[in-house]
């Protein structure tokens, strides 16, 4: 089945302005392939660790890790939802810039997959894409 889940950037270092994305996965995708889905779906290089827990809040102290103990970063999307009680699901990319998505299963109802459509697939996106290195100039570098 596929499902919907809104991706919305929350911080980062360079977070000028508001993105955000629906995105359709299968439901059986783990948590390293949603990594992956948002990497694309943002532009980012793929060079930083990452980190996905669930909180009131981004910067809440009370923070539910996926260590393998309670969540597992291996487990089904479908599997996650719903979150306890008052709970967000939150991305965390690049734990220097801090870039933190919150991750919402959409109220759409799963379907089955579209016919030639690969998945992941960004239904829709609204603001403008953050530049994960403002102002980095990669010829600049080969210069040194």
């Amino acid at each position: 089945m596929i499902i919907t889940l809104s991706i919305q950037l929350v911080a980062g270092m360079y977070a000028e302005e508001a993105w955000a994305c629906e995105l359709e996965i299968e439901d059986t995708m783990s948590l390293h392939d949603l990594h992956d889905a948002i990497q694309q779906a943002v532009g980012f290089d793929n060079d930083h660790m990452y980190s996905f827990f669930i909180s009131r809040k981004e910067t809440g102290s009370e923070r539910i890790h996926f260590d393998g103990e309670e969540y597992s970063l291996d487990a089904d999307i479908a599997s996650l939802f719903p979150l306890p009680k008052g709970k967000k699901l939150f991305y965390w990319f690049d734990f220097g810039d801090d870039w933190i998505f919150q991750v919402s299963k959409s109220r759409k109802k799963p379907g089955a997959a579209q016919p030639g459509r690969q998945y992941p697939w960004v239904a829709s996106e609204t603001g403008s894409k953050p530049e994960q290195y403002k102002g980095y100039d990669p010829e600049a570098e080969d210069e040194w």
